[in-house]
């Protein structure tokens, strides 16, 4: 099967989220399936040019109209092995390759209608005819559109999947967008509209064959409003398709992770208790103490639950924990949480950095992860928690209710800790249900943190799923 996959980032290239690192392991592990043959393209930013390790060769180059503008498409191809992946990068130094950012320009809606235009003419060129078009949030939505409206005739048999990642940013843009920038038939106008302006992710979930999520719950949330961000009428028409996201167990691995004091497994797992006497020591932390260390590594944003880890913050305080969090965002949560650190010396650590090295230190070291989320479509770091025998406490809510099975203490089934309502009082009594068991049954706990480590969040089991998904539409 011939399957084109298009996104605005991917690991290692770029990454600012957990796009990035579904965009790394998916198309990775779909071109291990026999029969498979894969390209992905991304944008070729600045950040892209300039690392010396990425190595690429120029494949072409032409013109190309966005609308009454023409611009220049440059392809460039990564030097690999892997003849069933290719990498390609869409060149337009004006839109990318000079510039600094990803995300974030005035002009974000036309550099990314560029690119999903830029990909289709690049499919075109290089004679790719895709059995299946598989576009990740939007950013590259666009890219359904034009290969509906301008390449029908070329690729008539292609079947065409729009996976949303997060639904809060839909690619909004005036209404005048339509005819000064995208340049399509009027007949696309009002897949496009809504509410008198342009939303493309609207324009892609309308012609798409079948729009997906990254996990079950999710699926179901969008049709909701408190979910969905105004989109769930359009949702409620569609076919929505639940698979949750794996990690790549190549990169996050206790077994083998360079950035750890002392790798080890489920098997052998006296090495974790290592990793936390030297997360504590590289953090200022108490080093007498047998108290559970909890940590976050997150954007520090609302939606992330971090209103309730400081609404709580000093009655957990009075707890017999420490507490460390990693991670940006919101100035109001960072110095918030900058000031519990400097009122609790020795028992709480936060730092203000993106840090991966940092970051696998922290849940190989912790005892807890938590994950107070408002809405979480999938959630990658409950996974990468699990997997280094770090036992979450989360909301339950999209993948964190798909991934984190409540734990019974009756039966000892279960993954981690979780409360239903988003409120603070309820955070607070999960993680103290998570603290008891790890005073009160030692035995237990350990038990708990080496079952999770056993479970396969690989990616073999959502790459089958999709599997089964582009082989069902292909059959209609």
């Amino acid at each position: 099967m011939k399957i084109a996959m298009v996104a605005s980032e991917a690991a290692p290239f770029v990454k600012t989220g957990g796009l990035g690192d579904v965009m790394q392991a998916l198309p990775a592990e779909l071109a291990k399936i026999k029969g498979n043959e894969l390209c992905l393209f991304l944008p070729y930013y600045k950040k892209i040019k300039q690392n010396p390790n990425i190595e690429v060769e120029s494949v072409g180059s032409f013109s190309m109209e966005l609308s009454w503008r023409e611009s220049y498409v440059g392809i460039f191809r990564l030097k690999s092995r892997k003849k069933k992946l290719q990498v390609y990068f869409i060149d337009n130094d004006y839109y990318f390759g000079a510039r600094g950012t990803i995300y974030g320009d005035f002009d974000d809606g036309e550099r990314f209608a560029y690119f999903s235009k830029a990909v289709m003419a690049a499919l075109y060129y290089l004679d790719f005819k895709p059995d299946i078009l598989h576009c990740h949030d939007w950013q590259s939505a666009m890219a359904l559109v034009y290969c509906r409206a301008l390449y029908g005739q070329w690729c008539p048999y292609v079947k065409t999947v729009f996976t949303i990642h997060n639904v809060e940013y839909q690619g909004w843009a005036d209404a005048g967008f339509f005819s000064n920038t995208l340049g399509l038939p009027e007949e696309y106008l009002g897949h496009l509209t809504f509410d008198g302006a342009i939303n493309m992710m609207k324009g892609a979930i309308e012609v798409a064959d079948i729009v997906t999520t990254v996990s079950k719950t999710y699926a179901e949330e969008l049709r909701y409003p408190y979910f969905a961000h105004r989109l769930d009428g359009v949702l409620r028409e569609k076919w929505l398709w639940g698979i949750t996201n794996g990690i790549d167990t190549t990169v996050f691995n206790p077994e083998t992770d360079p950035a750890l004091k002392q790798n080890y497994s489920a098997k052998k797992m006296e090495g974790k208790w290592d990793n936390k006497r030297a997360l504590r020591e590289e953090l200022g932390l108490r080093t007498d103490t047998d108290a559970p260390i909890l940590a976050m590594v997150t954007r520090l944003a609302g939606h992330k639950g971090i209103d309730l880890l400081c609404y709580i913050a000093n009655r957990l305080m009075e707890r017999e924990i420490q507490l460390v969090i990693v991670g940006t965002g919101e100035k109001q949560y960072e110095y918030a949480l900058s000031s519990i650190a400097k009122q609790h010396p020795g028992k709480a650590s936060v730092q203000l950095a993106f840090d991966p090295a940092l970051a696998s230190r922290v849940y190989a070291g912790a005892d807890m992860y938590l994950m107070p989320s408002k809405s979480e479509p999938c959630g990658l770091s409950q996974l990468i928690a699990m997997h280094y025998g770090t036992v979450p406490v989360v909301a339950s809510t999209g993948g964190l209710r798909d991934t984190v099975l409540p734990y019974n203490a009756e039966t000892g089934e279960g993954r981690g800790f979780t409360f239903q309502s988003y409120n603070a009082d309820d955070f607070l009594g999960a993680i103290d249900r998570a603290v008891g068991l790890y005073y009160n049954d030692r035995d237990r706990w350990n038990a708990l943190a080496k079952h999770d480590m056993e479970i396969d969040f690989s990616w073999r089991v959502p790459a089958a799923e999709y599997m089964q998904l582009y082989t069902e539409l292909r059959s209609k």
